[in-house]
């Protein structure tokens, strides 16, 4: 205990560690369906912090957004100084399948975009607007057209990062600007 030995090798190495790790699966059924080890679980098992989902604690995304805001505003020496009242409510209203990592990265997303003081809706990722977008009468595949075009503007076109911040990867925006027909001098 607290040594451990290189591989083929004979002398101990004194440790000490804590190890912390986060899943989002349920390890003791893992465990009872034989599909995650006993040992290691009751091994990492010594303390647990259960946190629900962020559609299940609204509450807390005005907070985690105006601290991504900050964190992103500061890092990109961007003069952005809030979100919209518009903005938050349909960061309030998604269901963020992807927790607090996605609203990271929508928030990033957001400011990497924006072009005023003020983070607003069309600032942030297509997912987030989908229902806003749909409810003015236009169809999916227009307001992802607008939405890529828009992106692949804001990135001067670097596919990369245009992939990176629409949360596909590259084949995908290749093929979907094949799709829209989407040229550098394209209109948004």
């Amino acid at each position: 205990e607290k040594k451990i030995f290189r591989v083929g090798g004979n002398t101990p190495i004194p440790v000490d560690f804590r190890l912390i790790a986060a899943t989002n699966k349920d390890l003791e059924a893992l465990v009872a369906e034989g599909k995650f080890r006993e040992d290691l679980y009751y091994r990492i098992n010594v303390f647990s912090i259960t946190i629900p989902p962020l559609r299940e604690r609204r509450e807390d995304i005005p907070l985690l957004a105006e601290h991504f805001l900050k964190k992103f505003a500061r890092s990109m020496n961007k003069p952005i100084h809030g979100i919209s009242t518009a903005a938050m409510a349909l960061l309030q209203q998604y269901d963020w399948p992807g927790n607090v990592r996605e609203l990271q990265n929508a928030i990033e997303r957001a400011v990497l975009v924006c072009r005023g003081r003020e983070i607003q809706p069309e600032d942030l990722p297509l997912q987030v607007n989908e229902a806003r977008e749909s409810a003015a009468g236009r169809t999916l595949a227009d307001v992802e057209r607008q939405h890529i075009a828009r992106i692949l503007q804001e990135t001067k076109w670097n596919i990369s990062q245009a992939a990176r911040l629409l949360g596909i990867d590259r084949v995908t925006l290749y093929n979907k600007i094949r799709k829209y027909q989407l040229k550098p001098d394209s209109p948004r």
